[in-house]
């Protein structure tokens, strides 16, 4: 593991369908590889975008209403299918950059079971361009639940991620995620260096959830949220008057910040802007963090294992 990584987190306004927002991605992994980052961090799906229309406009959940349909099936259309042209055009882009590259997408299923479904997806790849982790989100969050499917946990783990000058353990988790205890701890036990805490925008509780598990987990967290204005909106839909006044809005306002294993800001939240946060990670405050000893005679992360004063005693 190298004992310093210099990471960056990439905050803008979301592109208005899945082709700008990939050229988006290349440019904005372009600025991030020159400020020498090995690890470039986006949103909860970046690609092609968060649904806000579902928080902020009216009649989004009502049965069978036509604008709401055309809606989601332009977003179907402008979904990342992961091991189609999409999914490997992230990869190139990772490779082209020679940077490890984690990314929220919304992802739709061409061929086999759940074919059809769309998932909230976070990707991890490496700077050669592979593949390293494909988490799908649990359980999506209250309305959510209207155009994602549930997820499984067969990507609810940290794994090595290649940079210049050693690996690092990096995992991630989307959104709500932060307060489901078994992933924590999942991912814990799986030994995170880095973990990614993607999110539409970091409001101020995703701020303390995002905290809270740096603390928790012993680890850095790289906190990303999207910018999206209230112009950008659907135009089928009705923004509801008492949320969105003005189009110049901002809607998701972003919010991204990076932390320290105990909990500190490496790098204030930066809300209402576009920005590329980026900082070098001390990775040794992990260990110096984690170390404690527990009565087995082991030094270990003290969330993890469970203390018993008197073994014996039953």
């Amino acid at each position: 593991m190298p004992s310093t990584l210099r990471v960056a987190i990439v905050q803008d306004e979301l592109a208005p369908d899945l082709e700008r927002g990939l050229a988006l991605t290349d440019a904005r992994a372009a600025d991030a590889a020159r400020a020498g980052a090995a690890l470039a961090v986006f949103p909860e799906t970046w690609l092609p975008g968060y649904p806000a229309w579902l928080d902020v406009c009216r009649d989004a959940g009502l049965w069978d209403h036509a604008p709401v349909k055309a809606v989601f099936r332009r977003m179907a259309n402008e979904s990342v299918v992961v091991g189609g042209e999409s999914g490997r055009a992230i990869g190139a882009i990772a490779a082209r950059h020679g940077i490890a590259v984690v990314v929220g997408v919304t992802e739709r299923v061409e061929h086999g079971p759940a074919r059809g479904t769309l998932f909230n997806a976070l990707l991890t790849f490496g700077p050669d361009g592979a593949l390293l982790n494909h988490h799908r989100k649990l359980v999506p969050t209250y309305t959510e639940r209207l155009v994602w499917g549930q997820g499984d946990g067969n990507g609810v783990r940290a794994v090595d991620v290649p940079t210049p000058n050693g690996s690092v353990r990096v995992g991630g988790l989307v959104c709500w995620e932060h307060w489901m205890p078994l992933a924590r701890q999942a991912l814990h036990e799986s030994g995170e260096d880095i973990h990614i805490a993607a999110w539409p925008t970091v409001k101020e509780m995703l701020q303390v959830a995002s905290r809270h598990y740096a603390f928790e987990g012993r680890c850095y967290v790289l906190a990303a949220g999207s910018l999206l204005r209230a112009s950008a909106l659907p135009p089928e839909l009705e923004a509801h008057p008492s949320i969105v006044t003005s189009a110049q809005q901002f809607v998701l306002r972003g919010g991204s910040a990076i932390i320290a294993p105990n909990g500190r800001y490496v790098c204030d939240p930066v809300f209402d802007a576009p920005a590329l946060l980026v900082a070098d990670l001390d990775l040794g405050l992990t260990r110096e963090e984690s170390m404690t000893l527990d009565v087995t005679g082991h030094y270990s992360r003290p969330d993890v294992f469970a203390f018993e004063v008197n073994p014996h005693r039953r």
